[in-house]
């Protein structure tokens, strides 16, 4: 049996039900509880939620009510096409809460992501863009937010700051999030920030580019506060990486205005393959940070854990840019949903396969699902 630190569902219970209440035959908690479990198992759309939840519905009796038994695709889809997505992710957020311990220094990475197969021709609906948290850390989705119609990541990034505890934390965001705003408002909740540093400033980014260019040509080592220097060798690739920090006294366009803004940050990529020329590449960053370029270096190095632990194994081990669900707000919920199964999968660590190896061992394996429940 299930204990009760593991019913991660009842973090669900208060989602307001969008239902006709005479019609409704399905407990809305059974029917996202049963989402939750078939979505860690392996199954991608409705129809296989339904599959799934029919041949477990033995197992699925001992902590469900069921009331009507296993509830169709048709009712698992319209219930989710309805389903408020703040409410759901609220729910998230509650039970994220309860489960992570996000310690001093936390790494977490902000960037967005577009479910490609989510656009709907026929309704003139465009693909979701959903911009996500990740503790870098802890390997955990902290929170989400759709990108609304019309607008970008820019509006959406101080929303999902606003629900994310960040006292203590290192916040990392790549140019769209390269905001006086979103700087403000991460110093005011007690976490500092990596922001990466483009054109989309303006005089900014060339005056920073111009004085890093001009201290490195005449060796002006009194602008250079530290530098630090790592090489990795494998598969007949050598990349250096060399990171800067500069001191942000010097005048800059708008200097006073960035919060909380102590170093500028540089880093330069230089790869080279066997049998080719080397290139070279160059970032800035503005940051809050004053503890130290190793520290300003494993913050640039964990964003990128964004892209290949979060977005590519939703990619890859839950299908998320396939994914045909459209209707109403089921593609914005079942986001969330694939979050939450891939937070479990993170915590559990007993398999060390990949993501969709332990899904298939969950729906093959009841007791191993009960660890990841547990986890």
């Amino acid at each position: 049996m299930i204990s009760e630190k593991s019913y991660l569902w009842k973090h669900f219970e208060n989602i307001e039900d969008p239902r006709t209440s005479y019609l409704i035959e399905h407990k809305l908690v059974d029917i996202v509880a049963l989402t939750i479990l078939a979505v860690i198992c392996g199954a991608d759309s409705w129809v296989e939620i339904e599959e799934y939840g029919k041949s477990k519905q033995s197992w699925l009796e001992r902590f469900l009510e069921l009331p009507n038994g296993i509830p169709s695709h048709d009712t698992i889809a319209r219930l989710f096409a309805r389903l408020c997505p703040k409410q759901l992710q609220s729910a998230f957020l509650d039970w994220i809460n309860h489960v992570a311990q996000i310690t001093q220094g936390e790494i977490i990475a902000i960037d967005g992501k577009t479910l490609r197969s989510s656009y709907d021709w026929s309704q003139n609906k465009s693909a979701i863009h959903m911009v996500s948290a990740w503790a870098s850390n802890n390997n955990l989705v902290l929170g989400q937010l759709k990108v609304e119609d019309k607008s970008n990541e820019i509006t959406a990034i101080p929303k999902l700051l606003a629900v994310l505890e960040l006292n203590g934390c290192i916040v990392t965001i790549d140019a769209m999030g390269c905001q006086k705003n979103i700087a403000k408002n991460i110093i005011e909740k007690g976490g500092d920030y990596i922001l990466s540093l483009k054109g989309n400033q303006g005089n900014l980014f060339e005056d920073v580019k111009q004085l890093f260019d001009w201290t490195l040509k005449n060796n002006y080592q009194e602008i250079i506060k530290e530098k630090y220097e790592t090489i990795e060798k494998n598969h007949g690739r050598i990349e250096k990486r060399r990171y800067w920090l500069i001191n942000s006294g010097t005048d800059f366009i708008d200097r006073e205005k960035w919060v909380g803004l102590k170093t500028i940050g540089i880093v330069e990529s230089e790869r080279k393959l066997l049998g080719q020329k080397a290139t070279l590449e160059r970032r800035y960053y503005l940051t809050s940070l004053d503890q130290g370029v190793e520290k300003f270096a494993q913050g640039i190095r964990s964003h990128w854990g964004i892209e290949n632990k979060l977005h590519w194994c939703l990619d890859v081990g839950f299908r998320e840019d396939e994914s045909r669900i459209r209707k109403g707000q089921g593609s914005e919920n079942m986001a969330v949903i694939r979050h939450i199964a891939l937070n479990l999968l993170n915590k559990e660590k007993s398999c060390s396969r990949g993501k969709k190896a332990k899904r298939l061992k969950a729906g093959w394996d009841n007791d191993y699902l009960l660890k990841i429940l547990s986890a």
